[in-house]
C-alpha cells in the first residue's frame, strides 16, 4: 500500500483529477478489513462512499448513453448500462488506473489476494467516484467516467453478449414456462469483511440450482448460471466469473 500523500499524486496523475480534499482520496482507499484490524482508530470504510459512487455511475452513464444512443430503444441502453456498471467492468476500469496497490486493506485480505479481486477493485472504483464527487460534484465524476465509458462503447456492443447468467435465465423460463424464476437466501456465513452468500433459485417446475458468491448478488447469478447448466443453455449470455478460483477470489 502507498502512503496517502503518494496515492493522491498518483492517482490525480493517471485520472487527470486533483482532489481539492485529499482526505476524501484516502476515505475512498479504505476497505472494511483495514478498519477491522484497527479497533479504536478513528477510520471509517468505504462503504458509504461506494453506495454514493455506485448511484453516480448510474446516472452518469445513462446520461451519456442517451447522448450517444440516439436510435437505440430503452431495453437496449438497460442492458448496456448494465454492462457498464457491472463487477467486471468496474474491476477492469480499476486494473486500468492501477488502484490496487493503493487499496488499504487488513493483512489477510491483502495475503488472499484482495488487490486483485474484481469485487474490491469495483468497490474501491466505485467508491473512488464517490469521492471524486464530493469533491468536485457531478462534472468532475463524469469528467473522470467518459473516457472509459466512450472507449468500452467504441470498442463495440452486441446486446446478446452482454446478457448476464440472471438476465438470460429469466428470458428462459419466461419463454418455456411462462414464469420468472424465484430466487432464495438459504446460507449466510463467514466474517464481516468476507462473507459467503449461499443462493437457491427454483426456474419452472423442475428445476431448482445453488449458488454461492461473497455478495448475493454474486450468488444469484452463480445460482442462474447453475440453472441454465441444468436446462442445458450453453449460449446467450456471460458466464459469471469465478468467485472462489484460486488465482482470482472475487468478492
Amino acid at each position: 500500500m502507498h502512503d496517502t500523500s503518494s496515492a493522491a499524486q498518483a492517482l490525480s496523475r493517471t485520472l487527470g483529477y486533483s482532489f481539492s480534499d485529499p482526505s476524501l482520496l484516502q476515505s475512498a482507499l479504505v476497505h472494511t478489513s483495514y478498519v477491522n484490524e484497527r479497533p479504536g482508530r478513528d477510520l471509517e470504510p468505504n462503504e458509504r462512499l461506494e453506495f454514493l459512487g455506485d448511484a453516480v455511475l448510474g446516472i452518469v452513464v445513462a446520461h451519456r448513453l442517451y447522448e450517444l444512443r440516439p436510435e437505440s430503444p430503452e431495453g437496449e441502453l438497460t442492458v448496456l448500462r448494465a454492462w457498464l456498471v457491472r463487477q467486471s467492468t468496474l474491476a477492469r476500469w480499476g486494473r486500468q488506473i492501477a488502484l490496487g496497490p493503493y487499496l488499504m486493506l487488513g493483512r489477510g485480505e491483502s495475503r488472499g489476494g484482495g488487490r486483485d479481486r474484481p469485487a474490491l477493485l469495483s468497490r474501491g472504483f466505485e467508491a473512488l467516484i464517490g469521492a471524486i464527487y464530493l469533491d468536485g460534484g457531478l462534472d468532475a465524476a463524469r469528467s473522470v467516467l467518459l473516457p472509459f465509458i466512450d472507449r468500452d462503447i467504441q470498442e463495440g456492443f452486441s446486446p446478446q453478449r452482454v446478457v448476464d447468467a440472471k438476465s438470460r435465465l429469466q428470458q428462459v423460463t419466461q419463454a418455456r414456462f411462462e414464469t420468472t424464476p424465484i430466487y432464495n437466501l438459504v446460507d449466510h456465513s463467514g466474517p464481516g469483511h468476507a462473507p459467503v452468500f449461499v443462493v437457491e433459485v427454483k426456474a419452472g417446475p423442475e428445476i431448482s440450482a445453488r449458488g454461492s458468491g461473497h455478495s448475493k448478488r454474486a450468488a444469484q447469478q452463480a445460482a442462474a448460471h447453475a440453472a441454465l447448466q441444468q436446462l442445458n443453455v450453453k449460449e446467450g449470455y456471460e458466464e459469471p466469473e469465478d468467485e472462489f478460483a484460486p488465482d482470482e477470489d472475487d468478492s
